[in-house]
């Protein structure tokens, strides 16, 4: 692969001195020519002087600048020469190419993809993803555009990584895309990262941006989850209220308040469940008589 190395060039601003020196010079000596010389001095000192000024004029087309968090790769007739870094003025050959590469760190967010989780359930999915080139050379000749590499990649990554994970998790141990958010986007990050290696950028962050159910499926998918959070409240007010009736009969039972059989004992348990689990304020129910009548 091609790998990016350090060029040293010349300081533009001493160049352009010397270049603006040399101009004049050539300039006064066609003036001089033109006035002082006879017709065949004139005329070779002129085609000397023209000369030194195109040649100078060439030789301006070699400064170039370069801006902080920036790089300019050099070519010379499609050989990659080095990768200016330093900011400033320079002077190299007039001959080089030059592309400018931006080295700043730059993020974008992915197009709103609709793929299928681990459990087949269409959703929508985007992220962000933030990432800055860190090798001229590779971003410019190992891929053709490395900013659309860059977009397509990180969407392809995002695909796969949605098909890995259920949306939602209905087992503790289990990942899921809207559980586990942390460990997603470390995943995300880092199969980003290795996609994009070969074009010399590197991913500094990756996070789910947009995250939902496909409108065809949402409305399901909405009660199937407010089923499971009563299923998951009821389970906890059971045992709750579970724990509360033991504690009750345990008192009861140690300070000797009153003496229950097994019989008065799962009386009072069907009433403490019914009054602890039940969803509507109880009705109080005067009893004139005992429990055997």
């Amino acid at each position: 692969m091609m790998k990016e190395y350090l060029r040293t060039t010349y300081s533009g601003l001493v160049s352009l001195l010397v270049m603006l020196v040399v101009a004049g010079g050539a300039v006064g000596l066609i003036i001089y020519s033109i006035r002082e010389l006879e017709r065949p001095e004139r005329g070779l000192m002129i085609g000397v002087a023209a000369l030194v000024l195109v040649a100078d004029l060439i030789a301006l087309c070699g400064l170039f600048s370069v801006s902080p968090n920036e790089a300019m790769v050099v070519q010379l007739f499609g050989n990659y020469t080095g990768t200016v870094r330093a900011p400033g003025l320079h002077w190299a050959n007039p001959f080089y190419s030059k592309q400018k590469i931006s080295m700043r760190v730059r993020n974008f967010e992915t197009q709103h993809l609709k793929v299928n989780d681990h459990d087949g359930n269409p959703i929508e999915i985007a992220a962000v993803v933030v990432w800055k080139v860190y090798d001229s050379a590779e971003a410019t000749f190992e891929v053709d555009n490395y900013e659309n590499y860059v977009h397509v990649q990180s969407e392809a990554a995002l695909r796969n990584l949605a098909t890995a994970y259920a949306y939602d998790a209905h087992e503790e141990d289990k990942m899921s895309l809207r559980g586990n958010t942390e460990h997603v986007a470390g995943q995300l990050k880092t199969e980003i990262d290795d996609r994009l290696k070969k074009a010399g950028v590197e991913v500094l962050e990756a996070r789910i941006s947009h995250l939902a159910y496909s409108p065809e499926i949402a409305q399901a998918m909405l009660q199937r989850q407010q089923a499971s959070a009563i299923i998951a409240a009821r389970q906890k007010i059971v045992e709750g209220a579970v724990g509360m009736v033991e504690m009750a009969l345990e008192m009861l039972s140690r300070k000797k308040l009153v003496e229950l059989d097994e019989e008065r004992k799962a009386a009072m348990v069907s009433n403490l469940l019914v009054v602890l689990c039940g969803e509507r304020a109880t009705q109080p129910v005067i009893n004139t008589g005992t429990i055997y009548q």
